[in-house]
């Protein structure tokens, strides 16, 4: 059996509805009409391939399948965006087990209104930024960019991801106008707490920083 028919049978047979693309561009087509929880790309996409396809997911996870195993792929794509890498040929119950955790991690999320990281404290509901319990006033930008990366902490968010994840609270940040904001944003919670809590990973993108 193909593997792409094995996959759409085993997750339609565990509960999930499924929206299937045969190619890259047809997969954005699909992004446009469809907000997926979860995504299974496969790199060797005709079209536009997997890897031009990752940076254009919008917000949801993003678990790679490939036939490429090698650690550099790997490191290359998880550090592009992906939440999670699985090397063909692999095990169903293994992928199965992976989407759960996904799916989980971003229930947690939603259903907890309050992000934290190290001394930040970031409130969805009231829109509200503190560090070490004392209040960071952020602008709207400022702010979206903030909760993007505090949702993905493990993640670094390349400039593309981050411009079209927070379109929709900002649609006013630009590429040239990127930079400024993240500058503004790293030195207000660097005066708050004392650290440089957000780190640029040249070439790629950003993340908080974890040492």
């Amino acid at each position: 059996m193909h593997v792409g028919n094995m996959m759409e049978e085993a997750l339609v047979r565990e509960g999930y509805g499924v929206w299937r693309a045969y190619s890259g561009t047809e997969a954005l087509l699909v992004l446009e009409r469809a907000k997926p929880d979860l995504i299974l790309l496969d790199l060797m996409l005709p079209g536009l391939n997997g890897e031009d396809v990752l940076s254009q997911t919008g917000g949801a996870p993003v678990i790679v399948v490939s036939a490429k195993a090698d650690i550099d792929s790997k490191v290359e794509l998880l550090l592009g965006g992906a939440a999670d890498y699985v090397a063909k040929p692999f095990h169903i119950r293994e992928l199965l087990a992976r989407i759960a955790v996904q799916l989980r991690n971003t229930k947690e999320t939603s259903d907890n209104p309050v992000l934290t990281f190290d001394a930040i404290a970031l409130n969805m509901d009231l829109h509200i930024v503190t560090v070490d319990a004392a209040e960071v006033r952020l602008t709207r930008t400022e702010y979206a960019i903030l909760k993007m990366l505090m949702q993905n902490p493990a993640q670094v968010i390349t400039k593309s991801q981050l411009l079209d994840r927070i379109s929709a609270d900002t649609p006013d940040c630009t590429e040239s106008s990127l930079k400024v904001h993240m500058s503004n944003l790293r030195k207000k919670l660097r005066n708050a707490g004392g650290t440089d809590y957000i780190e640029a990973v040249w070439g790629i993108g950003f993340r908080l920083r974890t040492e």
